[in-house]
């Protein structure tokens, strides 16, 4: 019973890297990166609440002209 509480709790840091690797890929974690340049960049300045920057977010996506040709 002990190695199999003990294999568990390697798994556990596995899955956290996986689980931080996949906000990554789907952008879930843009708000926190958003966060974190902020505060190294532009500590004097407000910051965006999370529906601000979802608000921002797409209106940058939306607007212009979003195609090669």
């Amino acid at each position: 019973m002990a190695q199999r509480a003990r294999s568990a709790l390697r798994l556990w840091p596995r899955l956290a890297s996986l689980w931080s690797v996949l906000r990554a890929l789907t952008g879930d974690d843009a708000y926190e990166r958003y966060r974190a340049h902020h505060a190294a960049r532009h500590a004097g300045q407000p910051l965006m609440s999370r529906g601000e920057f979802c608000a921002d977010a797409e209106r940058r996506k939306w607007s212009g002209v979003n195609r090669c040709c």
